[in-house]
């Protein structure tokens, strides 16, 4: 079997799934919600980098990202290609695709970033904090120098308030250990954090629904819906109230 037929031969098997199918169903599809246009965030222009989170790997290609654009009326930039990761140099990684795709040419309002999972099960290294402010001296094929020179970008081009936000689960400590990293860059760079790793209330919210997770990482449909799009316009707006 070649790599693109098990590839669809995965496809075919996941959308034939419980989960999948329940999760995203068609009450919770874009064409179903209402725009809200008091809304706080109405015209504010994100950027979102990121992985399968920020796309919606198992939601149809639908996050949290488009149901705040639907919604709430947010211009989104979303950059986001899933399996990527915060470290190194391919073209499809998060530092690339910054680059090219979220440029300072049009004002940014916020820079919204994906702590991935995926860096540390691909084997990146954590690295070390660096005293400099210089994106020279940042190795990026470590996840701490990738983040640096991500917080660097983001204060030097697009001169926007910046927040990365944490996943829901782990299958060890390994990202928990790379939250807390993410807490201590904090007060060198003092961007904002989005925690739902840690945070008690969505976690409660996730158990509760059984069809709100494809898998214990990623959210469908209905999970971005109900409980990942009114966390993230809740913290948002509290973040914006804060600038």
């Amino acid at each position: 079997m070649t790599q693109g037929e098990f590839f669809q031969n995965y496809l075919s098997k996941m959308a034939a799934s419980t989960a999948y199918q329940c999760g995203n169903a068609h009450e919770f599809s874009l064409e179903k919600v209402a725009y809200r246009p008091d809304s706080k965030l109405n015209g504010k222009k994100i950027g979102f980098l990121g992985s399968s989170i920020t796309y919606g790997a198992f939601s149809k290609g639908v996050s949290f990202v488009d149901y705040l654009q639907a919604i709430d009326g947010i211009s989104a930039v979303k950059s986001a290609i899933s399996g990527t990761t915060l470290a190194g140099k391919s073209q499809s990684g998060y530092l690339a695709r910054l680059k090219a795709e979220i440029t300072p040419q049009k004002p940014y309002d916020l820079l919204v970033c994906q702590l991935s999972t995926n860096d540390l099960r691909q084997g990146k290294q954590l690295g070390q904090f660096s005293s400099s402010f210089d994106s020279k001296d940042y190795d990026l094929e470590t996840v701490v120098g990738a983040i640096e020179y991500i917080c660097q970008y983001t204060k030097s081009q697009l001169n926007c308030p910046l927040v990365f936000y944490t996943c829901l689960f782990a299958a060890d400590d390994s990202y928990g250990n790379l939250v807390e990293q993410l807490f201590k860059l904090q007060q060198k760079w003092h961007f904002f954090i989005i925690d739902l790793f840690h945070d008690s209330g969505v976690n409660a919210s996730i158990r509760m629904r059984h069809d709100a997770m494809f898998d214990q990482i990623h959210p469908t449909q209905a999970g971005y819906l109900k409980v990942w799009t009114p966390f993230f316009e809740q913290k948002l707006v509290e973040i914006f109230e804060q600038k």
